[in-house]
């Protein structure tokens, strides 16, 4: 089988890289541009980034996850284990369990329009000032947002900033994206629902800025780039989804609560 590792940039971490390389490699599997197993040796910031350098190979690509970080939520196996997940990896005895991810259509000014892909969340903010946008869910008018952003998350990113903002816990298997507000203004003038919104995979929600300033928008880990000449950001589910290789059973309530309340038993 071809495969591919994307390590932290740690010594600890490259040197499980290089331990599990050459354990793969002697089992007869080959490093490849085009791999079918893609390995993440890290936290949960490295395994955005493999999914972010295979982006273009969603179909063909499963992910796994080595953890080395502070919060490993993605990743379910430990550095000792390397013997057995090269048996589970030669053995292909691995199930796909597949995780929906968030489209980003972005609409220019011009008539253009640039598709971005998040597996976590698209973040919206505006450093400068306030951001003010219209939101639109299924083209009819929601609320008009004063505050200092939107957090645009799938199901596997609620567990991430979306939940530190005061987000729902979305099961994965749940197909929709969560938009949730960032200190949103509400008081006798200005006023917001206030609470996170869980849209459906057919459902798409719009947000037009009502000036055309610069504001930032980030997808996942990436550093947030400013934006400007945008006249809406559409959001929605992807058609596409990020597919990992599940080896054993880790249902996804028992990683909440190993990752946010106490350490397994």
């Amino acid at each position: 089988m071809q495969f591919a590792i994307v390590a932290r940039g740690d010594a600890r971490s490259a040197d499980i890289a290089r331990e599990l390389t050459n354990k793969l490699t002697e089992a007869g599997h080959s490093v490849s541009k085009e791999p079918r197993i893609v390995v993440s040796v890290g936290g949960d910031g490295t395994m955005l980034q493999a999914f972010h350098e295979y982006i273009d190979r969603l179909d063909d690509t499963l992910l796994v996850g080595i953890h080395t970080g502070h919060l490993g939520f993605y990743a379910d196996w430990q550095p000792d284990e390397l013997d057995e997940l090269t048996e589970m990896i030669t053995s292909e005895s691995f199930e796909p369990v597949s995780y929906p991810l968030v489209e980003v259509l972005i609409d220019y000014e011009d008539g253009t329009t640039e598709r971005q892909l998040a597996m976590n969340e698209c973040t919206i903010k505006n450093y400068k000032r306030t951001l003010v946008c219209d939101l639109s869910i299924r083209d009819d008018y929601f609320e008009t947002f004063r505050g200092d952003g939107l957090c645009i998350s799938t199901p596997s990113g609620s567990t991430a900033y979306n939940k530190a903002l005061g987000g729902a816990i979305v099961h994965p298997s749940i197909e929709a994206i969560q938009v949730t507000e960032m200190a949103s203004i509400n008081n006798l003038v200005y006023r917001t629902i206030g609470s996170p919104l869980l849209l459906p995979k057919h459902h798409q929600v719009k947000i037009a800025p009502h000036t055309k300033t610069e504001f930032e928008l980030a997808f996942d880990h990436q550093e947030a780039l400013s934006w400007s000449n945008v006249r809406s950001i559409r959001c929605a589910v992807a058609k596409e989804k990020v597919t990992f290789a599940r080896f054993r059973p880790f249902p996804f309530w028992r990683r909440v609560r190993e990752s946010f309340i106490e350490e397994g038993k």
